[in-house]
């Protein structure tokens, strides 16, 4: 047993003289552990989590992504979104709603709330839940283990987790930094909803494979011969999703997926930072995926042969066997095309190329088949030999010849964040005209040193990680920036409720979405004793809207900072964050910078956002959704406007 490893992926030999003994290793290591941990496959059995067997494809959603929410029109957009994974990833077979991270941390909105918050609270989510399902694709929530210091609910984050399922219909757990669940959680989720899967993202150990059903295989070194992930050779029924989140390249998953009958996430919105995938494996998956759709039992519980013996250098190839149906998946390791007679098999019947949908002629050698065909540069194939063919397989080939492999752009895709552009409606002031709770700043030609916190969000662009396993995280860093401001003045505060309150009875201002406006407000009136606090629970349209009415406007981040320096700008009665006129997207992630700190500030996990009072020249990434959600306890305002010479 000790002469191989056994690792995540169990490596495979380079040698093929090597490949029977290695199998035969396998075969032991996997009879032997069975044993040793007692195994205890029943949940496997359950036909109500049958379905996990059959998720091939898993897509990671922020739920404030641009594709998935319109702002503009208040509305999801899961249709849309569904669609466009259709085209261009061959659909979904489950999604993740993520919710709070990276935004969770700066007020004392827990983990929940922010589900709760989330447009239409609940209910609209169940609803999105129920759409899914009318097209076969289960729902993920996620949980964040982490989250102990924010808000915290009357019930355990156990009893939360399953309220929340049976409340949205969900059809499984995302265990986000976790290894494994623990045992109350399976048996809290079986009470309240049945077929509901926990899956993991680290990497989940091997005691834990009896109760859960997935988990992510993310950051996973393969051999150049392929190897065998680990826990699903153990438990073949076992679901894992290949995943390398900060990857521009994803043909290592892919290989990984394919030859070891499992699934890949699909997650190009990280957090806020845009990691699209390239066309040449977005096009590999979609020829993956039907044919693992279409024989999801043969790959979860046939007989799985890891390294048959090929015909070509790099061309390495699995099969799988169950009755008089065998199938297999092959992989070009190399960067050029291979074609020709691949590998000789057993002459059992029709052979079927399933990615191409063609029968292959086959000519006999010694009872034997050669398998021709033509893998591109680190492409992959699929052969089938089967009796007969049925008109279900016909019509499967038929879908098959309309699937071509014409994208092979292996370059990863950009996208541009633009800053908002929002037109001056104010009128210049001359300086004698500017009133006394503001300072005037004569502008120029100014050098800015921009603080702030590497996260996986990034800061005015996505994160400056690429193809790390892990990066580094959390540290402060530094910008400068060289800037020119006209002339303006800021305000030396920040709004009060006071004022506040006079333009809502002055304008009759309405926001169209009121949820959690003015939230922390009695009968329409700001809290006694408070009337002289900053303004919260505002959005930046109604800092913006409050600005137009007092002929005013927002200051940019830049003006913010270097009214701030001046040592001449403070803050108010109590200290929060101010809202910023730096609106920015890159068509799929809406953020502005916030500046200055609050009172409030949690310090339990590396994972929340930053908190407590900020420097001036320090600035937080804050991502926009929609007004419900962006309205915090901690954040308000203060106005600027432009002077003249």
């Amino acid at each position: 047993m000790g002469r191989y490893s056994i690792a995540s992926i169990i490596p495979a030999p380079d040698n093929s003289a090597e490949w029977e003994s290695w199998r035969s290793f396998l075969a032991e290591w996997r009879i032997t552990t069975r044993s040793q941990l007692k195994y205890d496959e029943s949940l496997y059995r359950r036909l109500d989590f049958a379905w996990a067997q059959g998720c091939f494809s898993l897509a990671l959603i922020m739920m404030g992504d641009q594709r998935f929410y319109d702002h503009y029109t208040g509305q999801y957009t899961l249709d849309q979104f569904l669609a466009e994974g259709e085209r261009a990833f061959g659909g979904y077979d489950a999604i993740v709603l993520w919710q709070a991270y990276p935004r969770i941390g700066f007020d004392d909105r827990n983990q929940f709330d922010f589900y709760r918050d989330m447009p239409g609270g609940l209910r609209a989510i169940r609803k999105l839940s129920q759409r899914c399902h009318e097209q076969g694709i289960k729902v993920f929530l996620a949980y964040n283990p982490w989250d102990i210091e924010t808000r915290r609910e009357i019930t355990s984050d156990t009893a939360t987790l399953a309220k929340f399922v049976n409340e949205i219909e969900a059809d499984g757990i995302f265990l986000d930094t976790m290894k494994y669940g623990a045992p109350e959680l399976r048996e809290a989720l079986d009470a309240v909803r049945s077929g509901v899967v926990l899956e993991s993202e680290n990497e989940l150990p091997i005691e834990y494979i009896h109760n859960h059903h997935m988990s992510w295989a993310q950051w996973f070194t393969d051999s150049h011969a392929p190897g065998v992930l680990r826990n699903r050779w153990l438990e073949q029924r076992h679901m894992q999703h290949l995943i390398n989140r900060w990857d521009r390249d994803h043909n290592q998953e892919l290989h990984i997926a394919w030859m070891n009958g499992a699934g890949v996430l699909v997650w190009e919105n990280v957090f806020g930072s845009w990691v699209g995938w390239n066309t040449q494996d977005r096009a590999i998956l979609r020829h993956m995926l039907p044919i693992q759709r279409r024989y999801s039992s043969l790959f979860a519980t046939g007989v799985w042969t890891p390294l048959i013996p090929t015909l070509k250098d790099g061309i390495y190839a699995n099969q799988w066997q169950q009755n008089d149906l065998c199938l297999w998946t092959l992989v070009n390791r190399t960067d050029h095309i291979v074609e020709g007679d691949l590998l000789l098999v057993p002459n059992s019947g029709r052979v079927f190329d399933l990615l191409h949908g063609q029968e292959i002629p086959t000519v006999i050698a010694q009872f034997q088949v050669a398998l021709t065909g033509r893998l591109e540069p680190r492409g992959i194939a699929a052969f089938l030999t089967v009796q007969a063919a049925d008109d279900d397989l016909r019509q499967f080939l038929s879908q098959q010849q309309g699937r071509i492999m014409e994208d092979v752009d292996t370059q990863s895709p950009m996208r541009k964040i633009a800053l908002k552009t929002t037109p001056k409606i104010n009128t210049p002031r001359k300086q004698s005209d500017i009133a006394t709770d503001m300072v005037v700043f004569e502008g120029g030609d100014i050098e800015l040193i921009v603080k702030f916190r590497v996260r996986e969000c990034g800061l005015y662009e996505s994160a400056p990680i690429v193809n790390t396993w892990y990066p580094k995280l959390h540290e402060m860093d530094t910008i400068q920036r060289d800037v020119h401001l006209a002339a303006y003045a800021l305000e030396k505060r920040e709004v009060t409720n006071h004022q506040f309150q006079a333009f809502l009875l002055s304008a009759d201002y309405r926001p169209e979405h009121r949820e959690n406006f003015l939230k922390h407000w009695v009968a329409g009136k700001p809290p006694v004793g408070e009337e002289d606090y900053p303004v919260v629970y505002i959005d930046l349209d109604d800092a913006r809207a409050y600005a137009q009415w007092a002929g005013k406007r927002l200051p940019t981040e830049e003006e913010w900072q270097h009214g701030l320096n001046s040592g001449l700008v403070g803050y108010g009665a109590r200290r929060v964050w101010n809202w910023t006129e730096s609106e920015r997207s890159d068509g799929r992630t809406r953020f502005c910078i916030l500046k200055g700190g609050s009172d409030y500030h949690v310090t339990a996990s590396v994972w929340y956002a930053d908190g407590g009072p900020q420097s001036p020249d320090f600035s937080a990434k804050f991502l926009l959704m929609w007004p419900g959600l962006d309205r915090c306890a901690t954040i308000g305002f203060r106005c600027a406007v432009d002077v003249s010479d």
